[in-house]
């Protein structure tokens, strides 16, 4: 086979740490990290959301080789993967292979044939932040082998099989919010995201004079490790016991407060607040979505506030890193609204702050932290923008 050339990168459309790994017939996808604004643990019980992509994204390269190997590179680790497409294991030595394997294992079980393939990804999203890295991952690989192998499924279909690569090969039970908002994001505009229909709609978020700040709390965590499953599974609890009397009821999207306080309240107290938290959530967010129609942003913050107690009092995913961040700011007349965001136990939490503000702000809150945990706060100034797009064309 003849050596293929590498090409001058347009570091507009892709990062220059894809520069080596792109040749004449390569093409690059990127996929943006989210941010969510309200909805939080609400899109496996079948309820609402309210995400965004960001302009925070991971890029992938795919390069089509002869034969049935399929070679993966992280340029960020420095670190190289290798099997065939006939040979899509779960890696136990890293896990940044596997919401790639996992993808293409999706494409293998919709009856595509495969071939060989050379693929590197790359990213600027912080890992650990609660911002979907792995989604980005996912969407972006999954965009990427639709375009090379001409398959011709549609962006939901696709981010159907990113969730399910996450849910059956990595081991994660995510909801589809995250996919769905890296495939589907449009910029300045928020999705309101049915998560039982999967209908849809883009909601304009203004950002005249205000901008979404992002505090990382420095606290990792890996979802496939935490809680996150067993509050799932009590949720699905709740369900069950509340279906013996109303069989009507398929998730907790069909359940009022009045079920609540009758079945679960009195027996499983523990149970009852998990699930009483998820349904308050909901009618948050519709309420939430009111008050951008009328352009209140006041009152959009306030319930961002509540939603944030409400995951750290009954939900509890919260840490005392991300309440300490949302108290710290509770009070100051510059930030509307702010929430820890993500599945938990660490990561970012997320602000609306008056645009004159946002300096003062990063900087009085940082000292405090530091004088609290001894952690350097990093924050990030982030923009909606558009969701999964292909940045390079083959040729």
């Amino acid at each position: 086979m003849e050596t293929q050339k590498t090409i001058s990168p347009d570091y507009t459309s892709y990062p220059a740490a894809l520069a080596p790994f792109v040749r004449e017939n390569s093409l690059v996808v990127r996929s943006p990290g989210r941010i969510n604004l309200i909805g939080e643990h609400t899109d496996y019980n079948d309820g609402f959301v309210l995400p965004a992509a960001i302009d925070k994204a991971a890029y992938f390269a795919i390069t089509p080789t002869e034969g049935d190997f399929i070679k993966l590179h992280s340029a960020d680790f420095h670190e190289d993967y290798k099997t065939t497409i006939h040979e899509l294991r779960k890696s136990e030595k890293n896990s940044w292979p596997n919401y790639l394997l996992g993808v293409a294992d999706q494409f293998k079980k919709a009856c595509v044939t495969l071939s060989g393939f050379e693929g590197t990804i790359t990213g600027e999203i912080p890992l650990g932040a609660g911002l979907s890295s792995s989604a980005a991952v996912e969407c972006a690989i999954a965009f990427a082998l639709n375009e090379l192998l001409q398959t011709g499924f549609s962006k939901l279909q696709l981010v159907k099989m990113a969730q399910r690569a996450e849910n059956d090969f990595v081991g994660v039970r995510c909801g589809i919010m995250d996919q769905f908002a890296s495939m589907f994001g449009l910029r300045d505009h928020v999705i309101r995201l049915d998560c039982r229909s999967l209908d849809y709609e883009y909601e304009p978020f203004r950002m005249e004079g205000i901008r979404m700040v992002l505090l990382d709390s420095g606290v990792k965590h890996s979802l496939a490790s935490s809680e996150y499953n067993v509050r799932r599974q009590q949720c699905e609890e709740g369900v069950s016991i509340i279906q013996k009397k109303y069989a009507e009821v398929q998730s907790l999207r069909d359940v009022t407060q009045t079920m609540l306080d009758e079945l679960l309240l009195p027996v499983v107290p523990l149970i009852y607040r998990r699930c009483k938290y998820v349904v308050e959530e909901n009618l948050r967010l519709l309420a939430a979505c009111e008050d951008l129609k009328k352009g209140d942003m006041k009152s959009f913050g306030n319930k961002m506030f509540d939603t944030h107690h409400g995951l750290s009092r009954d939900y509890e995913v919260s840490c005392s890193e991300l309440d300490f961040l949302v108290d710290a700011v509770q009070n100051n007349p510059s930030v509307l609204g702010s929430r820890m965001m993500g599945g938990g136990f660490g990561g970012c939490t997320i602000n609306i702050v008056n645009e004159g503000a946002v300096e003062e702000l990063i900087q009085s809150v940082g000292e405090m932290y530091f004088q609290s945990f001894r952690k350097e706060l990093k924050a990030y100034v982030v923009k909606i923008e558009d969701g999964t797009s292909l940045v390079r064309h083959i040729g």
